[in-house]
């Protein structure tokens, strides 16, 4: 498989020339990300492992796992990993998350960039085989039990982080509920000032109590202007020397 090497801050990552390659959605996540002293996180669907292994530059103490059944991907993983010059506080797992081993239980957060649609639903492209299908397909990992399988691995009052696709925001709910998830922030990503919001960045608290606080959105792009905003500049930039990113 043929692959590219990119950046983000100091974070280098090899990622498939074609097929799948992440987007915007693991760094807004890991961003949102808001926890003091985690002791295990697992990344469930962890791609090439790019938001595990940012976790892992922020929280320095904290053991990661970045979970993948896909092979190639799993290879990445691994590869990433040591790229980083984190074997040893990172692993990767190959495994179907329904299928919890004991590396994974009480955790004390679960990150998930889940795909967005149901099979049989919107665009596959040319491409759209393999990879591709997976990361945009819910494929044969429903939501529900994506959301039953984090439930297992949290230990109580764990947290649970998800982008999601704001159209299915009430399924989303309902299915964390039904897990004994309770969504606690929500966060709507916007493109620009006066567009619709294109994904949200959510939190759920395991057997957490009701209610659950609306944040401000967040802007991708200057009004008026192809650049980033200050906040998504930030996202993208470096970290300080302590491992806290820049806001």
């Amino acid at each position: 498989m043929e692959t590219t090497l990119d950046s983000i801050g100091s974070l280098n990552i090899h990622q498939p020339l074609s097929g799948y390659r992440f987007s915007m959605e693991p760094v807004l996540l890991s961003s949102y990300v808001d926890l003091k002293s985690p002791g295990k996180i697992a990344d469930f669907g962890a791609g090439s492992g790019v938001m595990g292994l940012l976790l892992a530059m922020r929280f320095k103490n904290a053991r990661v796992m970045l979970v993948e059944r896909q092979k190639s991907l799993f290879d990445l993983c691994e590869r990433n990993i040591e790229e980083n010059g984190l074997t040893g506080r990172v692993e990767a797992l190959r495994l179907d998350i329904r299928k919890m081993r004991s590396e994974l239980s009480a955790l004390d957060a679960v990150v998930s960039n889940p795909p967005f649609r149901k099979t049989g639903t919107g665009r596959i492209s040319a491409r759209g085989e393999g990879q591709c299908a997976s990361a945009r397909h819910e494929g044969d990992l429903t939501l529900e039990e994506l959301c039953a399988s984090v439930a297992r691995a949290l230990r109580g009052r764990g947290r649970f982080y998800i982008v999601y696709h704001p159209e299915r925001l009430v399924e989303l709910v309902d299915s964390l509920r039904a897990a004994r998830l309770e969504p606690k922030r929500m966060r709507f990503v916007h493109g620009r000032l006066g567009l619709e919001a294109k994904v949200l960045l959510l939190e759920a608290v395991r057997d957490g109590k009701p209610g659950m606080k609306v944040e401000p959105p967040l802007y991708i792009y200057r009004e008026g202007s192809d650049d980033y905003t200050e906040e998504t500049s930030a996202m993208y930039g470096l970290w300080d020397i302590d491992g806290s990113m820049l806001r």
